[in-house]
């Protein structure tokens, strides 16, 4: 039985890692994408959608946190899963608004430039470094292997918060440069 597991794990693990190394390349990929397909304008208020399921994560992450430590593991499975699946769509929303519209660049001035840009490069960085993290914990909750789940938790859930929370600050930041 042991054995099993074993070999369940390391399956797990490939599939995780080769996940966590193909999401970002084929989110460069789209993103690298310089004929732009027109699904309509419709499209033009996916930046928004964005900020809200950002926002959305933020509150379930948040609430997530609360719950555990209520040590109420029904409403935290609920809430994490839930922010987990707000992931996949802003994801799947995310790449439809890039392939559909040029980058904006940021218009801002003075001390607010470097700012924006160590938010959005951050972001960016750890959005890609936490997709590993976030389907270990996820992996890891649902089997039943709750001591992996908290010692990758530990380090998952912190980066997921920044990276949500700055994805809606960095949205702000870039809103009034777009132009449709």
């Amino acid at each position: 039985m042991q054995t099993v597991q074993v070999a369940q794990g390391r399956k797990v693990n490939r599939v995780i890692n080769t996940l966590a190394i193909a999401i970002p390349i084929a989110v460069a990929v789209m993103l690298g994408i310089r004929l732009k397909v027109d699904l309509g304008a419709w499209t033009n208020s996916l930046p928004f959608v964005n900020a809200v399921l950002n926002s959305l994560t933020t509150v379930l992450l948040l609430l997530g946190l609360y719950f555990i430590r209520q040590k109420n593991i029904a409403a935290h499975r609920t809430s994490m899963l839930g922010a987990f699946s707000l992931g996949a769509v802003f994801l799947v929303s995310y790449i439809l608004y890039h392939i559909t519209h040029q980058s904006t660049p940021f218009g801002g001035q003075g001390w607010i430039r470097p700012v924006y840009y160590f938010l959005l490069i951050s972001h960016i960085i750890l959005s890609i470094v936490v997709v590993w993290f976030v389907l270990r914990a996820v992996y890891f909750a649902l089997s039943g292997q709750i001591a992996r789940h908290k010692a990758t938790v530990k380090w998952a859930y912190p980066i997921w918060l920044y990276v949500s929370m700055t994805g809606v600050i960095v949205y702000f930041m870039i809103a009034p440069y777009y132009t449709f």
